[in-house]
């Protein structure tokens, strides 16, 4: 089930209908539905996402799943509060625009999307030179998964070698082109890319250290 008939809830819903799924979606605004395909085998509900009569005739007592996407924040967390709550939906998730709304209702137990935040650091990673904005962040900012740029002195190194002198803990390795899952024998080769998750805060010392060749062992 979605909320919200905009440009991302209508590809939702294509996605989700091509993938085999069955879809509500509902939207306050009947010219909303346009954005549907003409073949669009979904149910259209009129009305606000988080009214529990529009819910129940949309069908919410059998969804798997609930999306709200509608343009404001308040309905979003509203609607998706009440579709957890009232009618035990377990997989819901809203969009939020305002990322500190995002981390209070992460820490809620709402799954967000922080739409500014996500936007920025998409931006910031095409600007900025490699390893200097995380590829991902857990919504309260504490951890990261970031790209970091080893020095070449580490290469015919083991990964769990690196792990040690670097404290932290190697996520996987794009070599080729394609990711490669890190097991205690995988070595650092000419042209692989480290991805590592860690603290945001242990972030510079991690990068200063694996930007300078290994330490020697005693």
């Amino acid at each position: 089930m979605i909320m919200g008939c905009g440009r991302v809830g209508s590809t939702l819903a294509h996605i989700l209908e091509d993938n085999g799924h069955s879809i509500a979606i509902i939207d306050r605004d009947p010219q909303a539905f346009r954005r549907l395909r003409a073949g669009f085998r979904g149910r259209r509900v009129t009305g606000v996402g988080f009214d529990r009569d529009v819910l129940t005739e949309a069908g919410i007592e059998s969804a798997t799943a609930y999306v709200a996407v509608s343009s404001g924040d308040n309905s979003n967390i509203i609607s998706a509060r009440v579709a957890r709550e009232t009618f035990g939906v377990d997989n819901v998730v809203a969009r939020i625009y305002d990322p500190r709304r995002a981390e209070v209702y992460q820490r809620l137990g709402i799954p967000t999307v922080a739409t500014v935040r996500w936007t920025a650091d998409q931006i910031l990673r095409r600007i900025l030179p490699e390893g200097a904005e995380p590829l991902w962040r857990d919504p309260t900012g504490t951890v990261v998964l970031a790209e970091v740029t080893v020095h070449p002195s580490w290469i015919g190194t083991r990964v769990h070698v690196l792990e040690a002198q670097a404290r932290c803990r190697g996520a996987f390795l794009t070599r080729m082109g394609e990711a490669l899952v890190i097991t205690e024998n995988t070595v650092v080769q000419e042209g692989d890319l480290l991805h590592v998750i860690a603290a945001e805060s242990d972030m510079d010392r991690i990068n200063k250290v694996l930007a300078a060749a290994p330490e020697e062992e005693h």
